[in-house]
């Protein structure tokens, strides 16, 4: 599987799972997830998905510090419905890296490990979604702005020459490389941009 090369290049995110340990899939329940993570679960690369890995990586941070993040310690309140634009796509990776999950989440063995019920959509509020510490209640908000990282040429020409019956392999290939060209920016050089990637602490 040949991905892009700037996938690795790409901030990872590393937690630690209390379930993980428990039952020995990892050394001190320690995992750590890379971008590339995030593009097999969604199947594609693109700056939703890169936004949305960059989001779970702030607001992690900022919860936790200079600790690691505990998976399954943190509630995700989405603001849209399941069903609205890219909203599902985003959630799904914050379930990724926070384990948090809706209806059909994991309900724990005697009473711990629990990630049932940890996403919730259509909860008032601003930004995409808030972010709360199961354990001291601590809550960000995170929410993104992509204006201020253009692809590198008009993407809607190039789309539609890559999406033409009779497409070339080189416009596709022109298309692809500027899409990506915008998720690498985004990735490398705007990850910490508090105007890009939005962070605001809760109470």
């Amino acid at each position: 599987m040949a991905f892009p090369g700037f996938f690795n290049e790409a901030p990872g995110i590393t937690v630690r799972d209390g379930l993980a340990d428990f039952l020995g899939a990892s050394e001190d329940g320690r995992i750590e997830y890379g971008y590339a993570d995030a593009v097999k679960l969604a199947g594609h690369s693109c700056p939703t998905v890169a936004g949305a890995w960059l989001m779970v990586r702030a607001a992690l941070r900022a919860l936790y510090g200079g600790q690691l993040p505990e998976r399954g310690g943190v509630r995700v309140d989405m603001v849209e419905a399941e069903d609205t634009g890219t909203t599902g796509v985003i959630a799904q990776i914050f379930t990724l890296v926070t384990g948090a999950a809706a209806g059909n989440g994991f309900q724990g063995i005697g009473g711990r490990f629990s990630r049932y019920g940890l996403l919730r959509h259509g909860v008032d509020g601003g930004g995409i979604a808030r972010f709360i510490r199961v354990d001291t209640g601590a809550a960000v908000e995170v929410g993104m702005d992509l204006s201020g990282v253009p692809a590198d040429a008009p993407l809607r020409p190039l789309l539609q020459a890559a999406m033409a019956e009779d497409a070339s392999a080189q416009a596709r290939a022109a298309f692809a490389q500027v899409w990506q060209g915008r998720v690498r920016r985004l990735l490398l050089e705007h990850a910490d941009d508090p105007a890009v990637i939005q962070v605001r602490p809760l109470g």
